[in-house]
């Protein structure tokens, strides 16, 4: 018997298998949960930003015509506003002619 030589494992193939699936299995996890969160703070972010539109067009209206926007229908026929109905929320209530209106958008998903 060498001393010198190695021995051939019989389970090397199997170990380097079973260590390929298990590196793979993480990498695609950690790719999944990577495109989750940004898609999470997609829709985080065009929420603000829908919520930042229809609050300038009420301030440019209210600038412009001298009165508040009465409905969000008005809002989004005068001045250009358009979302995703299934994606979102908008939520659009008077407190009195002489105060700005307080918008609210809630993403659905």
């Amino acid at each position: 018997m060498n001393r010198f030589a190695r021995e051939k494992k019989r389970h090397s193939l199997l170990r380097q298998i079973v260590s390929t699936a298990v590196i793979f299995c993480c990498a695609a996890f950690l790719l999944l949960y990577g495109a989750g969160a940004v898609s999470e703070s997609a829709n985080t972010e065009q929420a603000e930003s829908l919520q930042t539109a229809l609050t300038r067009s009420a301030v440019q209206c209210y600038a412009t015509e001298g009165a508040w926007p009465e409905s969000l229908e008005y809002l989004c026929e005068h001045y250009g506003i358009s979302w995703d109905s299934s994606k979102y929320v908008v939520d659009y209530e008077i407190l009195g002619s002489n105060l700005m209106p307080t918008i609210t958008v809630i993403p659905l998903s």
